[in-house]
């Protein structure tokens, strides 16, 4: 009964780990083994990742430019850019090969890999909305770190409003 448990466990932790996003990606002893029996003290790195750009509206024409930054002190295999409109884009249109619909208003962008104190190239979105709205909400956040904790969030967390004028209003 016995082995039978810690087998369980062993399978159950790895499944948990692979969900919590610390899965075979971010090599060994990078929170890969939380949760297992006889690991103590898993290395989680932290990485402090920031994304910066601008946001224009004009007519039905949204373009967002951003790029994302690791302020370290570990490097990020890879993270994830959400960016959620208030009003629904129009279907049917192309991203950059980083970027997918995450909905009607949702797009997901991969930053690829992060050195610590390095940036991303920049991802430039030209959208159409489904209508012509007067105006915008554009909320910028990190979906996905790899595992790594953060000890800054709030410079991954933006908010803009971004009236109809095409003008650009920088986060």
């Amino acid at each position: 009964m016995g082995v039978k448990r810690e087998a369980l466990l062993v399978a159950v932790s790895a499944v948990t780990a692979v969900v919590m996003g610390a899965g075979p990606g971010l090599g060994a002893g990078v929170g890969a083994g939380v949760g297992a029996p006889g690991v103590r003290d898993a290395v989680v790195p932290e990485a402090d990742l920031s994304h910066h750009g601008h946001v224009s509206l004009w007519s039905e024409q949204l373009t967002v430019r951003f790029e994302s930054e690791n302020h370290g002190p570990s490097a990020s295999a890879d993270a994830t850019v959400r960016l959620t409109f208030s009003v629904s884009l129009a279907a049917g249109q192309s991203l950059p090969a980083n970027c997918l619909r995450g909905g009607d208003r949702v797009v997901l962008c991969r930053t690829g890999q992060l050195r610590a104190g390095g940036r991303s190239p920049e991802t430039a979105l030209d959208l159409r909305t489904a209508g012509r709205p007067v105006e915008v909400v554009v909320q910028i956040d990190t979906h996905w770190n790899g595992g790594a904790s953060d000890p800054n969030p709030e410079n991954h967390r933006h908010r803009v409003l971004v009236p109809a004028t095409g003008d650009p209003y920088v986060f």
